[in-house]
């Protein structure tokens, strides 16, 4: 619980600190997202059809990313408690990112090959083989992208344990221009390019994940107080102990991921049985949720930082501290956000389509209707992320896991299995069930991050997990 004897000054000063991280990683995860945003907008504009394509591939894509996703996220966390404890943090940190290299670009593979057959796993789905071909098409394009994209988390989880998340938000803000630029241009055939429709968006989504990373790792190497690192000195040196540590801590972070993914993934799928309109709604509804959710998955990598610096110092207080913040910020942020999609759904709905376009008044409609039960999840799906999030900076990982499979799928999907089919409510049901999930996992996470923070035992600073006692060892489970 929180610990009311605590300084007032103390709470605001951590919020102020909090925010100070917090914000320009929000803003960056929106620029990612306006990454999305941008190519479903212009596709909406060519046909329901390649909206429906591009959606259907998104889903594919980001559940191919979750590996190298959860292996970044866990890089980030031994990078915090390493700056935190002081003693041998350079060679440490740097020792850190190199596994950390290794780990994105070996979980990339995987996810490259299954996407370059992408048409043939969404057939093998029930997918309409005519929108599976589409997708396959944007996602031949899109997957060059995915190693960029990894090896930028990894820099960027090194900015927030550097506490300087400046540099990656104005980088993210430029690929957003830039995909967007690529894409007028390959999407409608502006400029003298030839109309490429899915594929040219695909296109362009790769070159903006190339251009984050490499922007930003020559910021990195030229910055006059990061170059001492030498973040990519002898990168080709395998270091098996240390991926070794990043590979045991990611692993139940992208399980965790991919368990969350696979939950909207598969919802997009069961989507498709309802046809293309239903398709579209869902890809503007969660478009818009996704949006929103970028503010406290901001948030929780702050989190992650915040507690993995106080926890490497050994300062437990400080430590429980800064993740009761960010979940009193998340749910300050998500409230407001809950009251504009129950209040003005239609209007959010129309924004992504074209009134003229065949079949856009029965997806807005639909879309709309959607959009009230993501209103519904909005403080529970805020509470969950920042909850796992202090979790991920007390190297406490597997046990979330498990809440995320019991309260994505034993609870969320039945629930929307039952009520979309059995019952009769089609994907208003579908969305219904995630309400249900999203709740029980964010009260368990809750839970989660009171029990352990409440028993954080103290340590000496210069005890990092890495250079003296094992830091997930001590925390009581």
């Amino acid at each position: 619980m929180i610990k009311a004897s605590a300084p007032r000054g103390a709470w605001w000063a951590e919020a102020r600190a909090m925010l100070l991280l917090a914000w320009p990683m929000a803003l960056t995860n929106l620029s990612q997202m306006a990454l999305l945003a941008t190519d479903s907008a212009y596709l909406g504009h060519v046909s329901t059809e390649a909206l429906a394509a591009v959606t259907l591939s998104s889903t594919v894509f980001w559940t191919m990313l979750a590996p190298g996703f959860g292996l970044s996220l866990a890089t980030a966390a031994l990078l915090a408690q390493e700056r935190g404890g002081r003693i041998g943090h350079v060679r440490g940190m740097r020792r850190t990112h190199r596994a950390g290299v290794w780990g994105a670009v070996l979980a990339a593979v995987p996810g490259m090959v299954v996407m370059w057959n992408g048409g043939t796993v969404l057939r093998a789905l029930g997918q309409d083989p005519a929108l599976a071909d589409a997708a396959q098409d944007f996602m031949r394009c899109v997957l060059w992208g995915i190693p960029f994209f990894g090896l930028y988390l990894n820099l960027r989880g090194f900015m927030a344990a550097m506490e300087r998340p400046g540099p990656p938000l104005v980088i993210g803000l430029l690929a957003v221009p830039l995909n967007a630029l690529i894409g007028w241009v390959l999407v409608f055939g502006n400029l003298g390019a030839p109309a490429m429709g899915v594929r040219g968006a695909g296109i362009a989504g790769a070159v903006a994940d190339a251009f984050m990373f490499l922007a930003l790792a020559v910021f990195v190497m030229r910055d006059r107080r990061l170059r001492r690192y030498r973040l990519f000195g002898r990168i080709w040196r395998l270091d098996p102990s240390r991926l070794g540590r990043v590979v045991a801590l990611g692993l139940p972070i992208a399980a965790q991921m991919l368990l969350e993914i696979g939950l909207f993934s598969a919802v997009g799928l069961f989507m498709g049985a309802f046809g293309a309109h239903a398709v579209a709604a869902h890809a503007i509804a969660l478009q818009i949720a996704s949006t929103t959710f970028a503010v406290p998955l901001g948030l929780a990598q702050a989190a992650t930082a915040r507690v993995g610096l106080a926890i490497g110092a050994g300062r437990a207080r400080e430590a429980r501290r800064a993740g009761w913040t960010a979940i009193a910020l998340s749910a300050v942020f998500m409230g407001p956000m809950a009251a504009l999609m129950l209040l003005a759904p239609g209007a959010l709905a129309s924004i992504f389509l074209d009134p003229a376009a065949p079949g856009a008044a029965e997806t807005a409609a639909l879309a709309a209707t959607l959009l009230l039960f993501a209103g519904l999840f909005q403080l529970s799906d805020g509470m969950q992320v920042v909850g796992a999030g202090a979790l991920r900076g007390l190297q406490d990982t597997r046990v979330p896991m498990l809440i995320a499979a019991a309260g994505y799928w034993a609870l969320g999907l039945t629930a929307a299995l039952g009520l979309a089919f059995p019952a009769g409510l089609g994907p208003p049901g579908i969305w219904a069930g995630l309400v249900v999930g999203l709740a029980g996992v964010a009260g368990a996470m809750t839970w989660r991050w009171s029990r352990l923070s409440g028993r954080l035992p103290g340590r000496s600073p210069g005890q990092d997990g890495l250079t003296g006692a094992p830091a997930a060892a001590p925390i009581p489970g």
